[in-house]
């Protein structure tokens, strides 16, 4: 089996990523570990609970950073509804979170699974904490895939940024200068034809199960947002495209290729910013793995094999 830890700020997007790791059948999730960013993080443990129940799992569940490293929170209720799954009135969870901090529970379970690979689908606090405090770990991760930046293109919150690491500049900074092994998987990979259109959705739906229900119900909010705010054709799911390049990278990446990246973490016209020396200009040692391109329909069948 292999060993992941998911670190998330689960919104209904991460929810649908959660599903993807717990029901994948050669992986066993060791922990799930939640940080500010698309909701506040007693919110984001609370989903991640959720999301765990349905998939019949007791992974522990641990509340991390409550706000980034040096600026002030900020939160996607506009985009992913006030509890970030769609405002739909779920039901609490039965179990609750672990009393070991998210940063400590990270390098605990870091230490004693070497090789062990860590999926990032949120703000990079935790894991920069982790890092900081405790900078040997990074040998001990098999590899690091992170859903975050915009690799040459535009951003999601700003025109030059994607929001996980325009959240927490400092820490995305931290992280992607650590040596970790990292894979990067920007927002722009969920976009045009990788989003799940009206026909999809309903194909979706009619699995008849409660999880594939769930994957679109506590998505309401975001389908709307997408559609009217960043003018997508349906449903965009970054953190499950990332979870697909996780799960099987093999064949869902059809090109990649490493280069330097930098993240833009003083200026605030830039903040966040993902920058990539694509044709590396700048002579400096690569520190990422880019994926520019999937195979959409290898994600969607991932996507369907995990809800049916």
């Amino acid at each position: 089996m292999r060993e992941f830890i998911v670190d998330t700020d689960t919104a209904s997007d991460d929810a649908v990523a959660l599903i993807m790791a717990l029901r994948w059948p050669d992986v066993d999730v060791l922990a799930i570990t939640t940080v500010s960013g698309n909701v506040e993080v007693p919110n984001a443990a609370r989903n991640a609970l959720i999301t765990a129940e349905l998939c019949g799992s007791d992974v522990p569940v641990y509340v991390g950073s409550e706000r980034p490293l040096r600026i002030e929170p900020q939160y996607a209720h506009f985009f992913h509804g006030g509890d970030g799954l769609g405002d739909r009135g779920y039901p609490e969870p039965r179990r609750s979170p672990e009393k070991e901090h998210a940063v400590d529970a990270l390098i605990d379970t870091i230490r004693e699974h070497p090789g062990v690979a860590l999926v990032t689908l949120g703000p990079l606090t935790n894991v920069a904490a982790a890092l900081s405090r405790e900078p040997d770990i990074a040998a001990n991760i098999g590899s690091c895939v992170i859903m975050g930046g915009a690799a040459c293109t535009v951003g999601n919150i700003t025109p030059a940024a994607e929001w996980n690491l325009w959240v927490d500049p400092d820490a995305s900074n931290i992280v992607f200068s650590s040596g970790l092994p990292i894979v990067m998987v920007g927002w722009e990979l969920c976009r045009g034809e990788a989003n799940l259109d009206d026909d999809e959705m309903a194909a979706v739906r009619a699995i008849g199960t409660d999880l594939a229900r769930f994957a679109i119900d506590c998505n309401a909010a975001a389908i709307e947002s997408n559609r009217e705010w960043l003018g997508d054709p349906g449903l965009g799911l970054p953190d499950p495209v990332a979870m697909a390049v996780a799960l099987d990278p093999d064949r869902v990446i059809r090109r990649a290729s490493r280069h330097h990246v930098e993240i833009e973490h003083t200026s605030e016209l830039t903040r966040g910013m993902s920058v990539v020396d694509q044709l590396g200009v700048r002579n400096l040692k690569p520190n990422a793995k880019v994926v520019w391109e999937i195979d959409v329909r290898r994600f969607k069948e991932m996507l369907r094999q995990s809800l049916s």
